[in-house]
């Protein structure tokens, strides 16, 4: 949007803020460079945030707008990244809805009260979504607020398939073969799970756009464990029916899953303008499947940052070279950020991408 400075009637100066190169890759549009942004950017490996978490819980933080945006704000200042992704959790939604979620030392997220048959289904509260995560979107407002325009803040949120299996299971899982059963046993409650899931999806990331997110990412993280015909018959209408209502906002959508090189077809039907790859796939293969009608964002292996640097440099050329410089690529990893990445090495990654891409 341009800004006309007058002086007694004359055009003095005309200011045309640069565009912000993600949200330029995420329509298809040429970006130099090619921008880059790291799942989990905000976390254990930065020192400030190890600060912060000293005298605050995840959860304190995910609450508290101003720390919420603080711990947003990190990454950007440090490494220079092209996006800033709020800092929340993709289970926030869960607590409203009466779930009692915590964060386990050395476990992840802890469900004490989760999902195990169809009436767990039905007592599900049907929320309030402005007033119930009302902190996440003030989150987004602050951080917008002090961004540079050629900054865009990330919302993001969890897919049905993956909220759902959270909750059924009450943590992570290897097999998630509570999640499994439930469906199989259960397809009516299964069904009326993921419709209340969608709708508070819904409005939840239609609250971070509203608030000034104006890019927003779905993680279905869990997808992989499925096969193509369970993605199909029990997940791909309500993550479709997620996307239509978010194709109504006027903001890219990236959709990402991991270990989901085979399903990428159906996460395509499913929605998204930009699709997220993991590392078990190379960046073209990967790109072919999914059709070049659509971004595509990846996809180094997030333990290439152990690597030496001569080594780690390699790997990030071949993801670059593996884009041919077609419209549409995003860099990130296959995953997020691990705990102990040093952090030089992810600045290293974001001066090497830019300067490659330039």
């Amino acid at each position: 949007r341009a800004s006309v400075r007058l002086e007694h009637g004359v055009i003095m100066a005309v200011t045309v803020p640069a565009s912000s190169p993600l949200l330029a890759a995420a329509r298809r549009q040429p970006s130099r460079p090619t921008p880059v942004w790291f799942m989990r950017q905000a976390g254990r490996y930065l020192p400030e945030y190890r600060t912060i978490r000293e005298q605050h819980t995840l959860l304190e933080i995910c609450a508290d707008p101003q720390l919420a945006a603080e711990v947003t704000l990190q990454p950007v200042r440090r490494l220079g990244v092209d996006a800033a992704i709020i800092f929340a959790d993709i289970l926030l939604p869960l607590v409203p809805m009466g779930l009692d979620l915590s964060f386990v030392e050395g476990e992840g997220p802890v469900i004490r009260n989760r999902i195990r048959g169809p009436a767990d289904v039905k007592r599900l509260a049907v929320i309030d979504v402005a007033n119930a995560l009302a902190s996440v979107a003030e989150a987004v407002r602050l951080t917008r607020s002090v961004l540079p325009p050629t900054v865009p803040v990330i919302g993001f949120a969890g897919a049905p398939f993956t909220v759902a299996a959270y909750a059924i299971e009450g943590g992570s899982s290897r097999h998630f073969a509570d999640t499994k059963r439930f469906m199989y046993e259960h397809p009516e409650a299964w069904a009326e799970l993921l419709t209340k899931l969608v709708r508070v999806l819904g409005e939840y990331l239609t609250a971070q756009v509203a608030a000034g997110a104006e890019i927003l990412q779905v993680f279905d993280s869990w997808a992989g464990v499925l096969s193509p015909a369970d993605y199909r018959r029990y997940v791909l209408p309500h993550s479709r029916a997620l996307f239509v209502q978010l194709g109504l906002l006027g903001v890219p959508v990236i959709h990402f899953g991991v270990n989901t090189g085979e399903l990428l077809p159906f996460l395509v039907a499913a929605g998204g303008d930009v699709i997220g790859l993991d590392w078990r796939v190379e960046l073209d293969e990967g790109w072919s499947r999914i059709g070049f009608e659509r971004g595509v964002q990846g996809n180094l292996d997030p333990v290439a940052l152990f690597a030496p640097p001569a080594e780690l440099e390699a790997r990030v050329r071949d993801v670059i070279a593996r884009a041919q410089g077609r419209p549409g690529h995003i860099f990130n990893l296959g995953h997020g950020l691990l705990p102990d990445t040093p952090v030089d090495a992810v600045r290293r990654v974001v001066d090497l991408v830019h300067t490659l891409t330039a």
